[in-house]
């Protein structure tokens, strides 16, 4: 199920290390991270670590001031001896830093990177604290078929933005080779296995000798060639996005330890995993992947996963390379397993008792590369032909798909003014509310927070030319006050401006389809004039009765 961004903290987690000094941070903090509160003393700062996560321990920071208070996420590499070129915060900056500054790619913001192991005792850097849902199940069994396939083709969306990234024009065109991405991938976690399993701690497991081998006698042409070459985030999977609170959008990509430049198929190979092997590393009680399993419903098949994010990004279909890329991502995954339980074992592993499996996880996705391996075929000739699956007609659909979607239940369908409303509605949303989100919270935030920002007024008088005003007041209602006010005369005799001030004259059934649009912005309401309770309960009558609907 979902889990939102502040429900992740360790329950009972390991105190901090001793050499993590939250009064150094704190001081770092108020000297480096821009709009940092200056009133703020040690007191009023606190750090909890994230639970969730094997790598770079993870924290969150607060600042409480009389109860306003400021987040921040902290991520740095852990105490202790670790493997070469591993941990790598200082990449993960880098690539934040330039995606979030001269792209649209969703990633949190960062604020500063410090190298100085005499601040908390490693490297780390702070970044945005995102508020949203991060979905630790795959399978999102707590979701209606119709939004898993929107989270699912979100994802695909959120890769494919990552891939079309141009790394050169934003400073990253030196942050890896292009080519030979998966050979030097195999020799390097090929070497960090056999470091992580010195000793027998712990016990080399042959079969992952004998994938190395395999893999270095299939890699695809492509890669060589580098003609699959761009940026690579390197963990690209379900889990490590941050969604939207109510909307089922991503508004963070996270965990680029492992991004560089390379073969971009091997992240789409990783982020279908879950189709062959249960990925996780708790106590499960199987180890076999949805595909054997079964896919809930409205989540695509592999072959479908695989064919929208080759759509949205325009890749050839990889049908040729396929057995290799799933290969590869499970003997990847493998050594990292490997090296978590041998931080475990080592006593430094940021994941606690989750990392204590680790070892056994390895062997499993070992046996789940022979066993795909050996598969006759793994995905079509050709990708599935036609749209993969209905669309998320909340977000995705078009009016005439909503209506179709509706009839075929042979219940309550909105009519043409409605439609026409909600699309607009949408539109006036993408353009104008989610880009300013951003600065309404900043202000929010602030000492300011009382006031109102000089665009919510400027889109309030947007909102009345468009027609998207006061919604809410019922047909009755505007019909009753267009009799009283206009006393017989026609609404031209008036302008538009009064007009447009009595809404659209809908009845609550028909407004429930727009109060559920405005209600995925904190800030729509207000734009439109209306708030709760107009619209918080009629959202909330809607998407009762919708779900009724869905159910009979």
């Amino acid at each position: 199920m979902a889990r939102l961004t502040s429900d992740l903290i360790a329950e009972g987690s390991p105190p901090l290390d001793p050499q993590f000094d939250v009064v150094s941070l704190f001081h770092y903090c108020r000297s480096n991270v821009h709009g940092f509160p200056s009133s703020a003393t040690p007191s009023h700062f606190s750090v909890h670590q994230f639970g969730h996560g094997q790598s770079n321990p993870t924290f969150l920071l607060e600042v409480n001031l009389d109860g306003f208070i400021m987040r921040y996420v902290l991520r740095k590499k852990p105490p202790g001896k670790l493997l070469p070129s591993a941990h790598a915060v200082e990449r993960e900056y880098q690539v934040l830093h330039a995606l979030g500054t001269h792209t649209k790619v969703p990633v949190p913001k960062v604020f500063c990177l410090c190298t100085d192991p005499n601040v908390i005792g490693t490297s780390f850097y702070i970044m945005e604290y995102l508020n949203g849902r991060i979905f630790l199940d795959p399978t999102l069994l707590d979701l209606e078929p119709l939004r898993r396939n929107a989270i699912y083709r979100e994802s695909s969306r959120a890769l494919a933005s990552v891939h079309q990234t141009d790394v050169d024009a934003i400073g990253l065109g030196m942050f890896g080779r292009r080519d030979n991405y998966c050979k030097r991938q195999i020799e390097r976690w090929g070497k960090q296995y056999m470091v992580s399993t010195e000793g027998g701690k712990p016990e080399r497991n042959p079969k992952m000798l004998e994938l190395i081998s395999w893999l270095h006698q299939n890699i695809p042409p492509e890669d060589s060639s580098g003609s699959a070459g761009g940026l690579v985030h390197g963990d690209f999977r379900i889990d490590n996005l941050v969604f939207h609170p109510i909307e089922d959008r991503v508004i963070g990509i996270l965990d680029w330890e492992l991004s560089t430049l390379g073969n971009q198929m091997c992240d789409v190979a990783y982020s279908s995993l879950h189709y062959v092997v249960n990925t996780g590393i708790d106590r499960i009680r199987h180890d076999k992947g949805l595909e054997e399993t079964g896919i809930p419903e409205g989540i695509p098949s592999m072959a479908e996963h695989v064919a929208e994010y080759c759509a949205a990004a325009g890749k050839p279909w990889p049908v040729a390379g396929w057995k290799f890329y799933i290969a590869f991502s499970l003997f990847r995954a493998a050594a990292i397993y490997a090296g978590v339980y041998n931080r475990w074992i080592m006593g430094n592993a940021s994941g606690g008792e989750r990392a204590m499996h680790a070892g056994k996880k390895a062997d499993v996705l070992v046996d789940s590369a022979w066993s795909f391996i050996a598969k006759a075929s793994v995905l079509p000739e050709q990708p599935p032909s036609g749209p993969i699956l209905q669309d998320h007609v909340e977000q995705y659909g078009s009016p005439g798909k909503i209506t179709a979607n509706l009839k075929e239940r042979g219940k309550f369908v909105s009519g043409g003014r409605v439609m026409e409303l909600r699309s607009k509605l949408i539109k006036f949303m993408e353009d104008h509310i989610y880009p300013m989100e951003n600065e309404f919270y900043k202000l929010a935030q602030s000492p300011s927070r009382w006031t109102v920002h000089p665009a919510e007024e400027k889109l309030k008088e947007l909102a009345k030319r468009e027609g998207l005003w006061n919604l809410f007041i019922p047909l009755d209602s505007a019909a009753r006050a267009r009799e009283l006010l206009f006393d017989g005369k026609s609404d031209n005799h008036f302008g538009s401006g009064l007009v447009q001030l009595l809404g659209a004259g809908l009845s609550n059934l028909e407004y429930g389809h727009l109060c559920e649009i405005m209600g995925r912005s904190v800030w729509a309401p207000q734009i439109f004039n209306c708030g709760a309770p107009d619209t918080g309960n009629m959202e909330v009558i809607y998407v009762n009765v919708k779900f009724i609907i869905l159910l009979t």
